[in-house]
């Protein structure tokens, strides 16, 4: 194990986080301070270790669009997709960023979506060629009111022709790389794709630059409470990737087996209160609050399981607003000696690496699964995300949190169903006046 080779060392640092591979710092400040950054200026945060493809030749957009379910009807160069890839039971097997390079070629950036769109490629016919670019092309994200500011003066020209969801190539110090504007905090934002080797210099030419803007780094602490708040469920955090049960298991796990992936069970890992195997942790895009993205005006894997939940979903995603007393209570319980301790709360949210989902009721009946449960210093309030059976899903609806593993003190925690997002998403804004 090694840190992520494209941020530049900080010898003040001393606390690392797994990401893949690689291990990145946990924080830079502190976790407040860094949560604070993409409210009030902006931060830099590094995304390499993700996978990283591009299917290039005449059937480049067929094969994508076998795999999605979005429609790539229209899809222009210079254009990008949240693309969503489900199995034959239409649960997610990965999702990812898709970018449309040029005519005949598209690049593709994804955790465990690559792995599934990896095999669906090379288990299939295909007159287009493959190119795997994980460790030749790195992802860093510059989010905030403030990264605007930052990016054109690393640039050195406008960039406030580039739309949302839509990137073009740039430049920083003759280092090239396609950016791309998205928001992954949701607030204006981009995400630089650019050469390996290059990728530490051009991190250091932002953090210089972004000094006079307030600009943070982003820890592995920190990184995925603005997940939380701008509603972007995470496989293996949120989900769990729909990897055994479906018609398709054993070729696929004799290829990634073969292929010499992070192992099969890598993805599977999961806690909390949920009482029942991984396979409880799969979900479908609707449930995921993506519903909107699957269209039906082409064949894709899945598609015959999703059309009747897109006609009528049985669950859905909300954010919970967790109870501050009963949050008070599990954290004073520490300090009492009465009564066994609850289960501790990591600050401000539980380290990466499994899904920890909680059993939420309503009349004691389960209604829904609650993860990433984090604290939000700008609400000031735990927050988690939530898949709820439709029927207590409206804002308001009170419920209830079951917190601690199986066999432990549990705690019942008040909670409130809330919007996803929660936070007013500033991710399309117009930057012409900025």
């Amino acid at each position: 194990m090694h840190t992520v080779p494209t941020v530049p060392p900080d010898p003040t640092t001393d606390r690392y986080i797994r990401f893949g591979p690689y291990f990145e710092a946990f924080e830079y400040t502190d976790w407040v301070d860094e949560s604070r950054s993409w409210k009030e200026t902006c931060y830099v945060g590094d995304w390499s270790p993700l996978m990283k493809f591009s299917v290039k030749g005449p059937d480049a957009l067929r094969f994508f669009s076998g795999i999605t379910i979005n429609s790539l009807a229209v899809f222009e160069i210079g254009q990008a997709k949240h693309a969503v890839l489900p199995n034959s039971d239409g649960k997610i097997m990965g999702e990812g960023i898709l970018m449309r390079i040029s005519e005949d070629e598209l690049y593709f950036t994804s955790g465990p979506g690559s792995v599934w769109a990896n095999f669906k490629f090379f288990s299939g016919s295909f007159d287009a060629e493959y190119t795997d670019y994980t460790a030749g092309r790195t992802i860093q994200q510059v989010q905030g009111p403030t990264s605007l500011a930052v990016l054109e003066e690393a640039c050195g020209e406008s960039l406030r022709d580039i739309g949302f969801m839509r990137f073009r190539e740039i430049a920083i110090d003759g280092m090239k790389a396609y950016l791309l504007r998205q928001g992954m905090a949701g607030e204006v934002g981009y995400e630089l794709h650019g050469a390996w080797d290059e990728g530490a210099a051009v991190y250091d030419r932002i953090w210089q630059i972004g000094q006079k803007h307030g600009i943070r780094r982003l820890g592995g602490r920190t990184k995925m409470v603005n997940h939380v708040e701008a509603c972007f469920p995470t496989p293996t955090v949120d989900y769990v990737p729909a990897w055994y049960g479906f018609d398709e298991e054993e070729a696929f796990r004799a290829h990634v087996e073969g292929v010499g992936f992070l192992p099969y069970e890598y993805f599977q890992s999961h806690g909390g209160s949920h009482e029942g195997d991984h396979t409880e942790l799969y979900f479908t895009p609707t449930e995921m609050g993506w519903g909107r993205s699957i269209k039906l005006d082409h064949d894709f894997v899945g598609r015959a399981a999703l059309e009747t939940e897109v006609a009528q979903p049985r669950r859905v995603m909300r954010t919970l607003v967790w109870n501050a007393e009963d949050v008070a209570d599990v954290v004073t319980s520490l300090f009492r000696t009465d009564a066994e301790p609850y289960k501790v709360m990591e600050w401000p949210r539980e380290y990466l690496g499994r899904v920890v989902a909680d059993k939420v009721l309503a009349g004691g009946e389960q209604v829904g699964l609650a993860t990433s449960r984090c604290y939000s210093y700008s609400f000031r309030e735990m927050l988690s995300l939530c898949v709820i059976d439709v029927d207590h899903a409206d804002p308001g609806t009170e419920v209830e949190v079951v917190w601690g593993e199986p066999g432990t003190r549990q705690k019942h925690i008040r909670a409130t169903v809330a919007r996803a997002p929660y936070k007013t998403d500033n991710r399309r804004a117009d930057v012409s006046a900025l």
